[in-house]
């Protein structure tokens, strides 16, 4: 149980700094990317799992490092500055 703790506290760390976001996301999703598009003869249904979660989890890496971290709340009767 530990372990996943330290895993997500990593992550989030990770989300929290967008350059170093970006380039894992881009690490993540251009091997996913390849493999999805080539036909190659060592693929099975594990590597197209795989590649499925590492680049979803790369695009949102991606997404989250160029968009950068939105709020969780925002409270309605703060007035808004533009």
């Amino acid at each position: 149980m530990s372990s996943i703790r330290r895993t997500r506290g990593a992550l989030l760390r990770l989300a929290l700094n967008r350059p170093a976001t970006v380039l894992v996301g881009l690490a993540l999703l251009l091997p996913a990317a390849a493999t999805a598009t080539g036909d190659y003869t060592w693929e099975s249904w594990v590597t197209d799992g795989l590649g499925l979660i590492l680049g979803a989890t790369g695009a949102a890496l991606v997404f989250t490092g160029l968009a950068g971290r939105r709020p969780d709340w925002v409270d309605p009767d703060e007035p808004v500055e533009r």
